[in-house]
């Protein structure tokens, strides 16, 4: 008879182990301890929520890897990047609508407010607590004054600030000035700059396993942090994820099963049936792996053999603008953070709102393709909304009980917006727009 380990099983297998155990042992205990004087739940909590900030605090250096090595190795004609690059603007452009409209009309994020303050002031005795109402200092309508916070004035200050938005500017100029002097120097000369670019490959690859080890804590940070919240506040808890989780679908839905589809109808000619039909194998695929890169190949199939697309299209879509095509990752990451500030009474205009979807952007763009990269992504997309670290560390293990569930959905969006790309692509090289 073999025996199942426990580090087996999926990580949302394990997510909801972790919910369950989280809850039995809050709703048992309450705040009592467990006939020892140090633990409780409140110390299950804070070991809980350094898990989190690990997370963010290994997040950061592994972006500015990610990019140099996208931008080092992708090569890619200005004619086709230029198609790609304005499809993905466009599809993602739609997104960001979607959602800011979703957010300012039915502002779900309200119906958390009081109740998450209260929360996180609970879980974070003899600090000061989270003032609502109080705009982001980060968050300006001064365009000059957002550029000149982006440039720091040593090129350390972005990692000890942990200012994303820089890092990513500072990835994306060193990895072009990488691949322009590869161009200009002889064979014979670039032993330095294999060097440099065997270094980043090293070192974005031992983050990545780095990331992958404080992921497979993250079951432990949710059960800790649940048996917290639920024995201060109760069961009343899960309502409160319940908002979020429909917001969240809400949104990906729209998205995923409107706008895909009538524009494979409207701009790729693609028969709506015919989209959904012979792509079936690589949605569910999405869906059951939560991975758009495990797709890959399935996707591709799809596209070449039921479709009839080119394989230079679908390549191209697939393959090399994985990074760009990450609609679902984005759209949660900007709908999130506009929930939690929300939740806590922060009334953002359109100006500073495109700023949080501005950072989701340039977050999601740059650690795209990572294993768990919404998970990962979350806690400095709302630190770069300019949220309290407090509330951030109290609501990712709140979000992650059901980010499993979102996760998946996240991952069906980013390979239907892979086929979109490609069949629109497709059509333009045939020469019919």
């Amino acid at each position: 008879m073999h025996k199942i380990s426990l580090t087996a099983l999926p990580l949302y297998v394990q997510v909801i182990i972790g919910v369950l155990s989280g809850t039995a042992l809050g709703v048992f205990f309450g705040t009592e301890n467990y006939g020892f004087d140090l633990l409780n739940n409140s110390t299950l909590g804070q070991l809980g929520q350094l898990v989190i900030r690990l997370l963010k605090s290994l997040a950061t250096p592994l972006i500015f890897f990610a990019i140099m090595e996208a931008m080092i190795n992708t090569d890619i004609s200005f004619k086709h990047g230029r198609r790609l690059l304005a499809l993905c603007a466009m599809n993602l452009s739609v997104a960001m609508v979607i959602g800011l409209t979703l957010m300012n009309s039915l502002h779900p994020g309200r119906y958390w407010e009081g109740r998450l303050t209260a929360m996180t002031a609970q879980l974070h005795t003899g600090k000061n607590p989270i003032a609502p109402k109080t705009i982001p200092e980060n968050l300006s309508l001064d365009p000059l004054k957002n550029i000149i916070g982006y440039i720091p004035e040593s090129l350390a200050e972005p990692f000890v600030k942990n200012n994303v938005i820089a890092i990513i500017l500072l990835a994306l100029l060193a990895g072009s000035a990488i691949r322009r002097l590869k161009q200009q120097t002889a064979d014979e000369d670039r032993s330095g700059l294999l060097m440099i670019e065997k270094l980043i490959g090293v070192c974005y690859h031992l983050l990545i396993q780095m990331l992958l080890w404080v992921v497979k804590a993250i079951p432990f940070a949710v059960f800790g942090v649940v048996a917290q919240v639920v024995g201060k506040a109760g069961l009343d808890v899960f309502a409160l994820v319940a908002v979020f989780l429909v917001t969240m679908l809400g949104g990906l839905m729209i998205h995923a099963f409107v706008y895909y589809p009538c524009m494979a109808k409207w701009g790729g000619k693609m028969p709506i049936k015919r989209y959904f039909g012979e792509g079936a194998d690589a949605i569910i695929t999405a869906l059951s792996t939560n991975s758009s890169l495990a797709t890959m190949p399935i996707t591709l199939r799809c596209l070449t053999e039921n479709m009839g697309i080119s394989s230079r299209s679908a390549r191209l879509s697939v393959c090399i603008g994985t990074n760009l095509n990450n609609d679902g990752i984005i759209l949660y990451e900007a709908m999130a953070a506009l929930f939690l500030a929300q939740a806590i009474g922060i009334d953002l205009n359109l100006a500073q709102q495109l700023i949080i979807v501005a950072a989701a952007i340039m977050v999601g763009v740059g650690i795209s393709g990572i294993p768990e990269a919404g998970l990962i992504a979350l806690p400095l997309v709302l630190s770069t909304a300019g949220l309290p670290e407090a509330l951030v560390i109290t609501a990712v293990p709140l979000i992650t009980t059901i980010d499993w569930i979102i996760a998946r959905c996240r991952s069906g969006v980013n390979v239907m917006n892979d086929m979109l790309i490609a069949i629109l692509l497709d059509r333009m090289e045939r020469g019919k727009y």
